[in-house]
């Protein structure tokens, strides 16, 4: 079983979401990572406001292409450079080095309609 961070917060999507004041991270679970297999493409597509549920790329996997979506509504502020050349960093370090996009939020509170780590566990144990 893969590990799941308690302190972050889930979509039913597989994204994680780690909140510092109004920026969030984002990135998929270790559990995407491992059904997806080796990841060899990240394409971020969006840029500046997005909303909840939006699709913000996509990633691409030997054999599949898992689209992205946005798990709080917020500007876009920055793009992890790394994945560009080294998209496999999601495979070896998802919850760290493998993050995606960082985000302003809307609204911080949106944060509370994510999963928590325990309910995420429970959707995909």
């Amino acid at each position: 079983m893969s590990s799941i961070p308690e302190n972050l917060k889930y979509t039913k999507d597989h994204e994680w979401v780690k909140l510092e004041g109004e920026i969030a991270t984002v990135g998929i679970t270790d559990f995407a990572q491992s059904e997806l297999g080796d990841i060899v493409f990240v394409d971020i597509t969006e840029d500046g406001e997005a909303e909840e549920g939006a699709v913000f790329g996509s990633v691409e996997a030997v054999k599949t292409v898992s689209d992205l979506y946005m798990p709080i509504s917020g500007e876009v502020t920055e793009v992890n450079p790394l994945l560009e050349n080294e998209p496999e960093t999601i495979n070896s370090d998802p919850y760290g080095k493998g993050w995606m996009v960082k985000i302003k939020v809307k609204s911080v509170e949106d944060i509370n309609s994510l999963l928590t780590a325990e309910d995420y566990n429970s959707l995909v144990s």
